[in-house]
Formats: structure tokens, C-alpha cells, sequence
């Protein structure tokens, strides 16, 4: 059995709230802990992004440096982050689902796609699984019913994901909810 080495986190859904705000953007619930439990196992840690189209409106580069180093004070030190610039529409190879930004930061860091994993949305899983790295989808409000189906590895936070990691690279396609009984169920739910 491989041992994860490096996992990648997607910056805007798994790590940061408010992330296009340096001056509001706080860490989001379960990441410091996370983190801390990766480094403590000496895995090696990075986020990926991908970055407002600055030509519609988005954050300017100097704006998304800002948002990094950020994130990199209240969470860090990472091993590596990277950002991708291109529009939705460019055709590049790191936005994900391409799997380009993944291949870059694993290399950045000498680790194997297969060595590595990347826990974030539905397209950071699928770029993931498409190199041979480990992806889990960790479901948002913007995640759709038939992205969490497809999903080849689904946790329901931040912090089941790494403790999963933690035990070798993930084994099933739901992985097991640790969060307390009574909150993981809705109101109503028993």
C-alpha cells in the first residue's frame, strides 16, 4: 500500500471563507486541525486555486498573491501553492477538471501522482483521478447530486478526508462521517 505524501487542498472550498478578501478571509471550519494532522504525520501540504478571470472582472494577480500569502499566514507554512490564471474558456491544462495545476505542484514537491491526493470539489477530484492521484470530493452547496454520484471518493468535511489519508490512500467510495452522532444528521433526522 502507497502512503499518501502530498495532499493538495482546493484554497476556496476546502481552506479559506471569504477567500477574495485577504482582509476578511478566515480559515475555514475543520482546516487548521487538518493541516496540523497532516504535518504532525510529515505529509506534505499545498493548495491549488483557480483564479478570477481578471479580464471579467476578477482579482487582479497582485490580488490573488495577497489572498495567498493569507492564506499561507493564518494556515501555513505550505510545501507549495499554486494558481491557475485562465478563464473558464482558454483551454488550458491546469484548470481543473485538467489535471495540469496538479501535475506542476506534485513535480514542485517530487511526489507521484500516486503518491499524492487532492481534497476539494467535483472537478478537483475528477482532475485528480484522471493522473492517478487520489481525489476526494468534499460536497458544498454548489456541489450537484450527479457530481457527489460520480465522485469515486466522497467525505462529508475537511477533517474525515485527512483521517482517511492518514490510514493509507482512501478505500471506498463514501468515507466514514466522524463527526459527532447528533450533528451529523439534520433537524428532524434520526
Amino acid at each position: 500500500m502507497t502512503r499518501v505524501r502530498t495532499v493538495l487542498f482546493d484554497r476556496d472550498s476546502i481552506l479559506a471563507e471569504d477567500p477574495l478578501d485577504p482582509g476578511r478571509l478566515r480559515p475555514a471550519s475543520g482546516a487548521l486541525e487538518a493541516l496540523g494532522m497532516l504535518r504532525l504525520h510529515d505529509v506534505r501540504t499545498g493548495f491549488v486555486a483557480v483564479q478570477p478571470d481578471t479580464r471579467h472582472g476578477g482579482a487582479a494577480d497582485a490580488d490573488v498573491r495577497a489572498v495567498n500569502r493569507r492564506v499561507d499566514e493564518l494556515l501555513g507554512p505550505f510545501d507549495i501553492w499554486g494558481v491557475c490564471p485562465h478563464g473558464p474558456d482558454d483551454g488550458c491544462h491546469c484548470r481543473p477538471p485538467e489535471p495540469g495545476l496538479i501535475l506542476w505542484a506534485a513535480g514542485r514537491v517530487c511526489t507521484a501522482p500516486a503518491d499524492c491526493a487532492v481534497v476539494g470539489t467535483a472537478a478537483d477530484a475528477e482532475a485528480a483521478s484522471r493522473v492517478g492521484a487520489h481525489g476526494i470530493l468534499v460536497p458544498d452547496q454548489r456541489t450537484r447530486p450527479e457530481e457527489t454520484a460520480r465522485a469515486g471518493h466522497v467525505a462529508p468535511d475537511v477533517l474525515t478526508a485527512v483521517r482517511a489519508l492518514l490510514a493509507g490512500p482512501p478505500r471506498g467510495r463514501v468515507l466514514v462521517d466522524e463527526r459527532p452522532i447528533e450533528s451529523a444528521f439534520g433537524e428532524g433526522e434520526a
